[in-house]
């Protein structure tokens, strides 16, 4: 099966998102767990408790994490789509799981700017951590998770199909 235009392009849009993914990581060091915990708790007292325990050099990485952060959602919203059209290319998709695997990302994308804003004004302004700001944006975290993770299984239970028949075909042509 030789790669097609669509399928190079996932490739390098997936490996642009595997390098910020590790730069994320290696910025944040010990605190990747901070992340997400902040972006999955529904508490004020439980946000404001997760960022009290964090050191000042710690406070440093999560906050250094933000701006490395505002690049990223880019680079997975381009590379899932790039997905979409590449798995579209070898297996047609009907027209409204295209429109969905195409527009979840841009979405998905959006809610994560949404949440790093959100973080990095609660991150200074303590004081404006409150229930309703916490449920908002761990609202935001989680759909952003559910549609990024939806598409990815979509395309990863796609691509397997794909790959199968193909390594199928090739073992029955080498019969």
């Amino acid at each position: 099966m030789a790669l097609s235009s669509p399928d190079r392009k996932l490739l390098a849009t997936s490996a642009l998102f595997i390098v910020s993914q590790a730069n994320i990581a290696r910025v944040l060091g010990s605190t990747a767990l901070t992340v997400g915990m902040v972006q999955t708790t529904f508490s004020a007292t439980k946000y404001r408790k997760i960022l009290d325990n964090l050191g000042p050099g710690e406070i440093t990485r999560y906050r250094e994490h933000y701006y490395w952060d505002m690049f990223h959602p880019l680079t997975f919203a381009v590379a899932l789509r790039a997905g979409a059209r590449a798995l579209d290319h070898h297996r047609s998709l009907s027209p409204g799981v295209r429109r969905i695997l195409l527009t979840a990302p841009v979405m998905a994308a959006a809610g994560d700017y949404v949440e790093n804003v959100a973080g990095l004004y609660l991150l200074d302004h303590r004081d404006k951590i409150t229930d309703d700001t916490v449920r908002a944006a761990s609202t935001i975290s989680v759909t952003k998770w559910t549609l990024a993770v939806g598409c990815l299984a979509y395309l990863s239970q796609g691509f397997l199909r794909v790959w199968t028949q193909a390594g199928i075909r090739r073992l029955r042509r080498n019969r």
